[in-house]
């Protein structure tokens, strides 16, 4: 080995450079992070080549001095933070001091600046500064990129992959700063062109073009403020799901993240309603005091450090779980899709639905039989816990005029044993009747469980489990929120600790893995839901099991009441597998199928 030496100045950016700069969508990243902290109102991309050839970011943001330009480029100058209270309570999104510097070592680099009322000034590499022509704002040029170190150039993708992820990086910075107008061009082709956002109708408008007016139409909103804490966005309706996480924009204090701790929360409030393996949409923007979330803990700033995460974990879950509990028949505020075509049900197919009740009510008894052809009765002991009176036929022409019709409306017939087809004001309702009462069933048992206190039972023999002496510490400090859970531990050693009860739902646990589990979380999470877990997911195959069947023959009764409490129960849409419950067929689908109006 050669003698210890110091590294060349340009060889140390170079060096830098490597950790900030990973491709283009890195410079674009830097550059627009330093338009918005500039107070920038409009701001424009330029690229050509995917970026590997020119990428130009401009802005009318508070510009640089003539003094400062050069200082600018140099690595560690910044203006943003001072000294160490300021990196504890950090306000904006840059603040390192290393974008530019690690920018200009590895491109052909220039800035153009000036300041309001100023003469513009330009900077390029190993140049002079000189006078140039520009108004109140900052011009930044990159040219060649990686052009000094090819190593580095051979790893870039495609034109087409690295435009994409450009694009993926400019979007997030669309939607966490709808205050500001964008151009974002490429090879001389304007591809999105943003005004600045001013209303809540501008601000969805946004949304719609960057995630797509299906995520709109299938989004609940979401806004919740508690002490320090605030979180607004939108989250996707379970049936919305995909099959990757490619739909999911978190922002904290305006800053896209990936964390640990809310992808966490949110997994946890979708659990009992999302298909397996499926993943949410959602675009949610948190916010907190600068001093309660760490920012420096990454070079690309893309994850965070949460003073208080079990505060925040928290928070998350129960915002979102309360929102996606509104998803039942008439649970929330239907929103109008974005586009739409075709008519709603009014004017024309009023009469026409009057006439379907009346016609099918005054055959009712003889039309609707069981496998055997016998007739049902009108009523009948109902196995579902509540009773539906079945409306007589001469009072449904009033109520359908003078009361309003439930959002799920009134039974009509039973299909294969398997579906309830029932009519609303909006057409035909289909609903899997084993789905649906699964879901009824399991939301009575977590309601009835909550109630109460949470049953244990004793062990035969304390089963005494080994864990890390850290573990048998955190274990011996959460000793109450165990018996909360239905546990009681006791520490027999430095490295033991010997379970003596468990909850009574859990049948034959493994003990050992499940303490470790809720040990694992409770250290990264603050706190734990992996009993409430096991516990729910016992109560789903119960629910599951004692849920009407495939075959069962409901009576009209039955049918209604299943409805109503649909109509009452949270999270309805979606059975505790997270597959539909039920779909709604409006009259202009059904004009349609039978090109009604041709």
């Amino acid at each position: 080995m050669s003698s210890i030496h110091i590294l060349p100045a340009q060889l140390a950016d170079q060096i830098a450079a490597g950790e900030v700069v990973e491709r283009p969508a890195s410079v674009v990243k830097e550059l627009l992070e330093n338009s918005v902290d500039a107070g920038a109102t409009q701001i424009e991309i330029h690229m050509e080549a995917g970026g590997t050839r020119y990428i130009q970011v401009r802005d009318n943001g508070s510009g640089i001095a003539r003094e400062d330009l050069e200082l600018a480029v140099a690595r560690h100058a910044t203006s943003k933070i001072n000294c160490l209270d300021d990196l504890e309570g950090i306000g904006s999104l840059g603040f390192r001091g290393e974008a530019l510097a690690s920018i200009a070592s590895v491109s052909r680099f220039k800035i153009t600046s000036a300041l309001a009322g100023e003469e513009a000034w330009c900077y390029v590499s190993g140049e002079a500064l000189k006078p140039a022509p520009h108004p109140q704002g900052t011009s930044v040029e990159v040219a060649d990129l990686f052009f000094n170190t090819p190593a580095r150039r051979k790893f870039l993708k495609t034109e087409r992959t690295e435009l994409m992820r450009i694009e993926d990086m400019f979007k997030r910075i669309a939607l966490s700063h709808m205050d500001i107008g964008f151009v974002f061009s490429h090879n001389k082709k304007v591809m999105h062109r943003y005004a600045a956002c001013n209303t809540p109708g501008e601000r969805e408008a946004r949304v719609v073009d960057i995630c797509g007016p299906a995520f709109m139409e299938q989004a609940l909103p979401v806004f919740e403020e508690r002490g320090d804490l605030s979180l607004e966005g939108w989250v996707g309706l379970p049936t919305f799901s995909r099959s990757q996480p490619d739909l999911q924009y978190v922002f904290v204090n305006g800053r896209w993240i990936r964390d640990k701790v809310i992808s966490h929360a949110v997994r946890q409030a979708y659990q009992d309603v999302l298909y397996h393996g499926r993943h949410p949409a959602l675009v949610l923007y948190l916010k907190l005091p600068p001093t309660l979330v760490d920012v420096n803990v990454h070079p690309t700033k893309h994850e965070v450090r949460f003073r208080e995460s079990g505060q925040v974990h928290s928070f998350v879950q129960s915002v979102v779980t309360n929102i996606i509990a509104q998803t039942r028949p008439g649970g929330r505020e239907q929103r109008e899709p974005v586009a739409t075509s075709g008519s709603s049900f009014a004017g024309s197919h009023k009469p026409a639905v009057q006439d379907y009740f009346r016609l099918f009510n005054s055959g009712l008894e003889s039309q609707v039989q069981d496998v055997s052809g016998t007739p049902y009765a009108t009523t009948r002991e109902n196995p579902l816990g509540q009773t539906a009176p079945l409306r007589p036929a001469e009072d449904v022409e009033i109520e359908t005029q003078e009361t309003e019709i439930p959002p799920m409306g009134y039974a009509l017939a039973q299909l294969k044993g398997v579906y309830i087809l029932a009519e609303n004001k909006d057409g035909l309702v289909l609903v899997d009747m084993h789905a649906a009462h699964e879901r009824i069933t399991y939301e009575r048992m977590k309601q009835d469980w909550k109630a109460g206190d949470l049953d244990s039972q004793p062990l035969l023999v304390p089963e005494v489990i080994h864990l890390s002496e850290r573990e048998a510490d955190l274990a011996e400090q959460s000793e109450e929120m165990f018996e909360r859970l239905g546990f009681s531990l006791d520490r027999v050693g430095p490295q033991q600790v010997s379970v003596k009860r468990v909850p009574a739902l859990l049948k034959q646990p493994e003990i050992e893995p499940l303490i470790r589990d809720v040990l694992a979380d409770f250290k990264q999470h603050g706190r734990t839901k992996r009993i409430e877990n096991h516990i729910d997911e016992i109560m789903g195959n119960m629910a599951c099991h004692n849920s009407v069947r495939a075959n069962r023959r409901l009576s009209l009764d039955e049918m209604n009441a299943l409805l109503r409490d649909m109509e009452n129960t949270e999270r309805s849409d979606q059975c505790n597998h997270g597959r539909p419950t039920w779909r709604q067929i409006s009259l202009s689908d059904l004009d349609k199928l039978f090109l009604r109006g041709r």
